[in-house]
């Protein structure tokens, strides 16, 4: 399955996907030494973030989000790749300044995707490949 999106960060990352089918926020919602979501509550809540390739209808929070996910990345837990189905500033930002490969409005259904599937993030030809 292929799902196309306009590309925010050019890149790309192969790795297993994290689907969250709710916002979340980076600042006090994951854990910047970590990359675990700790939002108490988020259905994802326990679930690490590194090197995983990260689905998510958009960010919420203060644009400080941004550089949580800056510290992240320095920290070797941030995602490998983001794709929003919002293009909302505080994730695309943070993906800019942390250059992690990122796209947003996907061109088909994003967030029913199971976690745990394999997939090719193409940011620089902008989709999403999903493997069986």
């Amino acid at each position: 399955m292929r799902i196309k999106g306009k590309i925010v960060f050019s890149g790309i990352v192969e790795g297993q996907l994290v689907v969250s089918k709710k916002a979340i926020s980076f600042l006090g919602g994951v854990d910047v030494e970590t990359g675990v979501i700790r939002e108490r509550g988020h259905p994802l809540e326990g679930i690490g973030l590194k090197g995983k390739i990260l689905l998510l209808p958009r960010g919420k929070g203060s644009t400080v989000g941004s550089y949580t996910l800056y510290q992240m990345k320095k920290n070797g837990v941030a995602p490998s790749g983001i794709f929003s189905v919002q293009g909302d500033e505080m994730v695309a930002s943070g993906a800019i300044i942390s250059e992690i490969p990122m796209l947003y409005e996907p061109r088909g259904e994003l967030l029913n995707i199971p976690c745990g599937k394999r997939a090719i993030l193409n940011a620089k030809e902008g989709y999403l490949e999903v493997q069986d």
